[in-house]
């Protein structure tokens, strides 16, 4: 994503960068010219003088003299355009220097969002653009550190930590045990109990008494009763 991302933003950027190149490449090409007609008009006059080439007499006659200003005009021209090109390629350099540290500005305000792309499911979905042998690599790597401390627990002989541990175990099995039999010998009891005390109830013969002397006291009431609401229906 950084690298796609990185190639959008240059696309934004490369053309003006490739125009102002060319732009660059023109001037110097300009100086270039320039100075290779110089030099051209400098071995003609030169030529001239020693009797080379034109008219082939040696010394500065006219025709030299004319040759001779000829090439300190165009030797001005030069300077000049020199001048003037360099400042222009200076200005353009200036201009891609900027253009460049805006390419890179945007490339690291746009990397926060790339970078905190990288949850489980963003890494599940690069897994699924491996080919298929990296990926299932990868998978069995993974299946190998996750189930390792296991495998490594099955092989390995009992430390002091396992007997320990095992020794605590047993205690809590222990007392767990001894509680539920002390409750299930506390619930027989109390039934051994409730059982004996209404055994027990049942030859009392005051509570006999008792019990026959409020029931007739309630009956002798739900009579009274009933002979009251026939009083008030007649």
């Amino acid at each position: 994503m950084t690298l796609d991302n990185k190639t959008q933003i240059a696309q934004q950027f490369t053309p003006e960068i490739d125009k102002i190149n060319t732009e660059i490449a023109s001037l110097k090409n300009e100086i270039i010219s320039k100075e290779q007609e110089v030099n051209t008009l400098y071995e003609t006059y030169i030529a001239e003088a020693e009797g080379r080439k034109g008219t082939k007499l040696l010394g500065k006659g006219p025709v030299y003299k004319e040759k001779r200003e000829k090439h300190d005009v165009t030797l001005a021209e030069l300077n000049q355009l020199k001048t003037e090109n360099t400042n222009k390629i200076q200005q353009k350099e200036a201009a891609i220097v900027n253009l460049l540290e805006n390419q890179k500005l945007k490339e690291t305000q746009s990397q926060p969002i790339i970078s905190n792309f990288d949850g489980l499911m963003a890494r599940v979905n690069a897994l699924n653009k491996l080919p298929w042998l990296p990926s299932f690599f990868i998978f069995l790597l993974f299946l190998a550190i996750e189930t390792a401390p296991i495998f490594a627990k099955l092989i390995s002989s009992k430390s002091e930590y396992d007997y320990k541990l095992e020794n605590y175990e047993s205690q809590v099995k222990t007392w767990i045990q001894q509680q539920a039999h002390q409750r299930a010998a506390i619930l027989q009891t109390d039934k051994d109990l409730n059982d004996k005390v209404y055994s027990d109830l049942k030859t009392e013969e005051e509570l006999h008494n008792y019990k026959q002397k409020m029931a007739r006291n309630l009956m002798k009431l739900q009579t009274d009763s009933f002979y009251k609401n026939q009083q008030e229906n007649l």
